[in-house]
C-alpha cells in the first residue's frame, strides 16, 4: 500500500535527502537579527516542527503565548484522556516503552510529555511570548512578528497555534436567560464546578459524548442534544481501533477524497478513551437523548424529530468501518480473532417515549448548558493577504500557503484523515521542513559553490 508520504515531489525529496549535506550551510545566516524560521505555538505540532528544524540545522525560535502545551492545560476537563493509545501518542523520535501501551494518557501526563520532549531535545522555546501581529515586509522579503518582547524577523514562519482553539456557538445562544450558566466544552472542568440542577449538553461528537458521560457518572441529570455523528468501537477483533486505522490505511485517505465541493468535511467519529461510547450506551447510563437543537425562544428550546436517525447513523458508520477492517484482514491474510459483541454497541437504547421535542429551562430544572458545537482556529493576528479566508481560517494546501515562506502545521484534515493527530505529526512536519529547505536550496547551493577553493 502506498501512502501520501511515498509521493513527495522531487524538490521535497531532494531537500529531505540533503539534510545532512546542508546542515552547516543552512545554519549560517548573514543577518543575525533574522531567524531562518519562527514557529508560533509550542503544542505538539510546533514542537514536532521544531524537532525537524533542529535536525536540519536551521536557526529558529518557537514563540509560545504562555506555557508549553497551554491549550491542553486550560481547555481540557479534569478527567480528559487522549483517545489514541499510548503507543500511538508519541512525539517524533520517541517510542513508548512503558507498562501500558494500550492505555490512554491523562491531560496532565500529556503536558508533561511535551515539556520533557522540549527539554530533552533542547528546543528553542520562548514561553510567555504571544504574537500580536504577523505581517510581510515586501522590501526586505521577510516576515515581521510583533510580540510582547519586541519585533522578531524571520525568513519563514510556521503557524502551529492550533486550528481548534476557539469555540463556536450558535448566535441564538445570546438570547438565553442570563441566569443560565453557559459554558463551552473548553471551559468545562468537572461536575462539581456546575451549579445544582440538570445539565444540557449540546453536540454529541467527541467532546459532547465524553462530557455527557463524565456528568452522568457523577450522578448529574443530563440531557444530550444529538447530531449526525459517526462513532467507532474502542477495540475490534483483538486490537485497539487505532491499530486497524493505521494498519489498513483508513487514516491515510487524502483530503481530496473526503472533502465535499462546498468545503464541508464530516468530523471524526465519536471515540471514547478506554471504552466505546455510543448514544445507546449513554442512554443506558441515564443520559436523556434529544434530537438536534433547532430553536431557542423565551427560555424554551426545541429539538428536531431525528433522534432515532442519529442513533442509526452512528451505528451505520461503525458497521461500515468494521466491514472495511474485515476486508483488510481477509485480503492480507491476518490472523485476527473473530469479532466479539461490544456491550456498549449492542445495548438497547433507552429513548424517551414519547420523544422530547422541547424543554423549558426553568420548568425542567436546567441550570447549566455546555456547548459542544465545534471549534475553529483563532488567527486574527495573521495579517498577510491571501492567507485566511472570509471566515478567518487558513487557506492552504498540505500546510503550504500562497505566501512564500508561510506555513501552517497541525491543521485538522490538511493532508489526510490522519492530519491534526499525533499519528501524522512526524510525516507532516518532515514534509513542511523539506518544502522549506527546497525553497531555499538554490540560495544554500550558491553558498556552497562560493565557499569552495
Amino acid at each position: 500500500m502506498r501512502h501520501w508520504w511515498d509521493t513527495f515531489d522531487a524538490a521535497t525529496d531532494l531537500a529531505l535527502i540533503g539534510w545532512q549535506h546542508l546542515r552547516e550551510d543552512v545554519a549560517m545566516t548573514s543577518d543575525l537579527d533574522c531567524f531562518d524560521v519562527a514557529v508560533i505555538g509550542a503544542g505538539w505540532a510546533g514542537l514536532g516542527v521544531s524537532y525537524y528544524l533542529a535536525q536540519a540545522g536551521l536557526r529558529h525560535c518557537v514563540l509560545e503565548r504562555s506555557r508549553i502545551g497551554e491549550t491542553w492545560r486550560t481547555q481540557r476537563w479534569d478527567t480528559f484522556r487522549l483517545n489514541t493509545p499510548n503507543w500511538a501518542s508519541m512525539m517524533p523520535g520517541d517510542r513508548y516503552d512503558g507498562p501500558d501501551p494500550d492505555g490512554f494518557m491523562t491531560r496532565d501526563a500529556f503536558v508533561a510529555l511535551l515539556e520533557d520532549f522540549a527539554a530533552r531535545n533542547n528546543l528553542p522555546v520562548e514561553t510567555q511570548t504571544p504574537v500580536s501581529a504577523l505581517t510581510f515586509d515586501g522590501e526586505q522579503d521577510k516576515l515581521r512578528l510583533e510580540t510582547s518582547r519586541g519585533v522578531r524577523w524571520a525568513r519563514n514562519v510556521v503557524i502551529a497555534s492550533g486550528s481548534l482553539n476557539r469555540p463556536r456557538r450558535p448566535q441564538a445562544a445570546a438570547s438565553l436567560p442570563l441566569g443560565l450558566l453557559q459554558l463551552d466544552a473548553s471551559d468545562y472542568r468537572n461536575p462539581t464546578s456546575l451549579p445544582a440542577g440538570a445539565v444540557l449538553v449540546v453536540g454529541s461528537a467527541q467532546c459532547g459524548g465524553q462530557i455527557a458521560e463524565d456528568l452522568v457518572r457523577a450522578g448529574r441529570t443530563v440531557f444530550l442534544a444529538t447530531g449526525r455523528v459517526g462513532r467507532v468501537p474502542r477495540r475490534y477483533r483483538g486490537r485497539d481501533i487505532v491499530f486497524w486505522f493505521t494498519r489498513s490505511g483508513l487514516f491515510d485517505v487524502p483530503r481530496k477524497e473526503f472533502v465535499e465541493a462546498s468545503g464541508y468535511i464530516m468530523g471524526r467519529p465519536l471515540l471514547g478513551a478506554g471504552r466505546t461510547i455510543s448514544l445507546q450506551s449513554l442512554s443506558a447510563q441515564g443520559v436523556v437523548l434529544l434530537g438536534r437543537l433547532i430553536g431557542i425562544e423565551d427560555g424554551c428550546l426545541t429539538f428536531a424529530a431525528n433522534l432515532e436517525e442519529n442513533v442509526q447513523f452512528g451505528d451505520a458508520v461503525s458497521t461500515r468501518i468494521k466491514r472495511s477492517i474485515d476486508a483488510h484482514i481477509a485480503s492480507e491474510g491476518i490472523d485476527a480473532p473473530a469479532a466479539d459483541d461490544d456491550p456498549d454497541e449492542t445495548v438497547a437504547p433507552r429513548l424517551p417515549d414519547p420523544p422530547i421535542r422541547s424543554l423549558n429551562l426553568a420548568e425542567d430544572g436546567i441550570a447549566s448548558l455546555i456547548w459542544c458545537t465545534g471549534f475553529e482556529g483563532d488567527f486574527g493576528w495573521v495579517r498577510v493577504p491571501g492567507v485566511l479566508d472570509a471566515r478567518g481560517q487558513p487557506v492552504q494546501e498540505e500546510g503550504i500557503t500562497a505566501q512564500p515562506g508561510l506555513y501552517f502545521a497541525g491543521l485538522d484534515f490538511a493532508f489526510t484523515r490522519n492530519s491534526g493527530t499525533l499519528l501524522a505529526l512526524a510525516k507532516e512536519s518532515q514534509h513542511l521542513v523539506g518544502h522549506l529547505l527546497a525553497r531555499h536550496a538554490p540560495t544554500y547551493q550558491r553558498g556552497l559553490n562560493s565557499s569552495g577553493p
